[in-house]
């Protein structure tokens, strides 16, 4: 696995998700442009890893594919790690995976990160759509140990797939006579709840936790993973990551307004009425129930909003309590300048490395 020391004065590393938003009045072109000039932000700024989640059938959200949006940002970046978080693995075949980002690995070796999760990412009728109505969810842990097999090309004898092999990866490699270690993405396996945890610890994998999501128990869920851990080929001891929702800006009545814009997309999300990222002001000006305005605060509040200082006391506080060993800042308000702004600010304030920008994204 690639886990090196934090950079600048943070007690952890510090990387960024986005789901590439795209906010009421923008285009699908031009909220992917603001996923590839942040993740360019985020390369030159010393951040660790840049990840995609995967979503579908969401107005607010434009990265169906994260493995396609990486092999675009392979070009785009030179030092940040890449990846998905997460692949919804039962929306796939393992196979399939296994040779997607083997091709992204071999694209930026030792650059690839590949997350795991089981929900699919979007609304129960999408969900059918894409899984052909099978219960995919109760075969999530073998799909995940069928995916390990085609990436390390480590299926037993007897195996029905001992002689299937994806391509590219560690079989081609041998067949070609050619170094197979920058072969194999990290797997990471992600969630936000026990079920998650325990997988990631018996398969002796890092384990990332997104905390975006509702009243996840977070406690819990590490205690889980770390007593279950077993030492693995590619891991000795428990390494854990967690997502939060963020919202940073040096006005901090502009960054509350930023994050009430995803807290009304997940309202929108509740009432079936589609997630979508409404501008600030007509966010405000929505007339909510008592319970939907119950709602829009809680999501509200969730969020890590406010200034550099006021979000980096608040992501310290985390990590004292949960002993976490990274911090991945999940952005997405409804306006991609303010999520530029927002990790830069955070960047200074730990004084992370203003790196040289990288010729191709010149």
């Amino acid at each position: 696995m690639h886990f090196g020391r934090p950079s600048g004065t943070a007690p952890f590393k510090l990387s960024v998700l986005s789901a590439g938003g795209t906010g009421v009045g923008m285009t699908a072109g031009e909220g992917l442009a603001g996923t590839i000039s942040l993740a360019r932000t985020a390369d030159r700024r010393g951040y660790h890893r840049f990840w995609m989640s995967e979503h579908h059938g969401m107005g607010a959200t434009s990265v169906s594919s994260p493995s396609l949006m990486v092999a675009r940002l392979t070009a785009e970046t030179a030092r940040i790690r890449l990846g998905a978080g997460g692949v919804m693995l039962p929306n796939h075949s393992p196979l399939l995976i296994a040779e997607q980002f083997g091709m992204l690995e071999a694209l930026a070796p030792g650059r690839i990160d590949l997350g795991l999760g089981r929900a699919p990412g979007t609304d129960a009728a999408t969900a059918a759509a894409l899984r052909q109505g099978a219960d995919a969810n109760d075969g999530f842990p073998q799909q995940v140990l069928e995916l390990l097999g085609f990436l390390g090309d480590q299926f037993p004898s007897g195996h029905p797939y001992r002689h299937v092999h994806a391509v590219p990866g560690p079989w081609q490699a041998k067949e070609n006579r050619v170094p197979a270690a920058s072969t194999v993405p990290d797997v990471w396996v992600l969630g936000s709840s026990p079920y998650s945890a325990q997988l990631a610890g018996h398969l002796g994998r890092p384990y990332a936790f997104a905390l975006q999501f509702g009243d996840a128990d977070i406690d819990t869920a590490l205690r889980v993973y770390r007593e279950n851990f077993q030492p693995s080929d590619v891991l000795a001891k428990p390494h854990t990551l967690v997502s939060v929702p963020a919202a940073i800006s040096d006005d901090p009545a502009e960054a509350k307004r930023q994050a009430a814009t995803s807290a009304m997309a997940m309202l929108r999300m509740f009432k079936s009425e589609g997630y979508l990222l409404l501008p600030p002001d007509e966010v405000e000006a929505y007339q909510a129930t008592m319970q939907e305005r119950q709602i829009l605060d809680a999501y509200t509040n969730r969020s890590f909003h406010g200034t550099a200082a006021t979000v980096a006391d608040r992501l310290e506080a985390l990590h004292e309590r949960t002993g976490v060993d990274e911090v991945m800042l999940v952005v997405g308000g409804h306006s991609a300048t303010l999520d530029q702004r927002g990790i830069t600010l955070i960047a200074d304030h730990y004084a992370l490395p203003c790196l040289e920008a990288p010729l191709s994204a010149a």
